[in-house]
């Protein structure tokens, strides 16, 4: 007896299923994904042994491919010494603390890696584009955060600041996705629904964010997005990039980022 259902058959594959099994197969992004992550077991190495403190930020609009992004960091790090930060709404407490409070209670220890899906950056893009702050808060927030990353850099804190970039028809596309992907649809949001809609918000403050914030001291790195893998393995090239450490014997693995893919935000 034959089954009437083949699982195999492409016809009968959901779209969702295709492209999760199209993305496994490609050998040549996973091959290379492979290297860059045994560099980032180097990095890490160093980090640890010379007691440094590390925080890469991953900004940018919905969908444009952080959280892709940072599990691609992580996923073959010592879990003892990397941590992802990914902070719900501030409860009750923390709305009345200093803004930065809840975020200099994660950042690094010595020998640390800390990834932060989104950061202090929500009260200057997010926070102001939904309604979530006061034009006070928004202003108050973007007078104190370069003399508050400041004294990060003085205390010699690594720091990376990477936003995510991609054009509004494939933010459009990956919405559509989530509502579609069941593995995906525990991702949609109020923001994502309301993203293309407010679409020049986003814009006007992310602009105002890099003129203000993107100093020469902390610079802000655009990732264009639009394809994922290739943002995943260039930011992970910038990221190798920042910190001299001792390199493996992979002297052929290219680091410094594509200028086409990662480079400097726009003031």
């Amino acid at each position: 007896m034959t089954s009437a259902h083949h699982h195999d058959d492409p016809d009968t594959t959901p779209a969702w299923l295709a492209q999760v099994l199209d993305e496994e197969l490609d050998r040549d992004y996973q091959i290379e994904l492979a290297r860059l992550q045994l560099e980032l077991l180097e990095f890490q190495s160093h980090v640890v042994a010379e007691g440094k403190r590390v925080a890469v930020l991953f900004e940018g609009r919905d969908t444009a491919g952080k959280g892709g992004a940072i599990i691609r960091f992580g996923q073959h790090l010592r879990p003892r010494h990397v941590r992802i930060v990914a902070l719900p709404k501030p409860d009750e407490r923390e709305r009345g603390q200093w803004y930065f409070e809840r975020y200099v209670s994660q950042l690094p220890a010595p020998g640390e890696v800390v990834l932060f899906d989104r950061s202090w950056y929500n009260r200057a893009v997010v926070e102001p584009v939904m309604g979530f702050c006061t034009d006070e808060q928004y202003e108050l927030f973007m007078e104190q955060v370069v003399d508050f990353e400041r004294m990060l850099l003085d205390d010699d804190l690594v720091l990376v600041k990477l936003w995510f970039s991609i054009d509004r028809e494939e933010q459009e596309k990956r919405i559509l996705d989530r509502r579609t992907n069941p593995l995906k649809r525990w991702k949609l949001s109020t923001v994502d629904l309301e993203a293309q809609e407010r679409w020049a918000a986003f814009t006007h403050y992310k602009e105002a964010m890099f003129a203000r914030t993107s100093t020469d001291a902390s610079p802000w790195y655009v990732v264009r997005g639009n394809d994922k893998k290739r943002a995943r393995l260039e930011s992970i090239r910038h990221v190798l990039s920042r910190l001299d450490y001792p390199r493996s014997g992979e002297s052929e693995l290219r680091l410094a980022p594509d200028p086409a893919i990662v480079a400097r935000a726009p003031r």
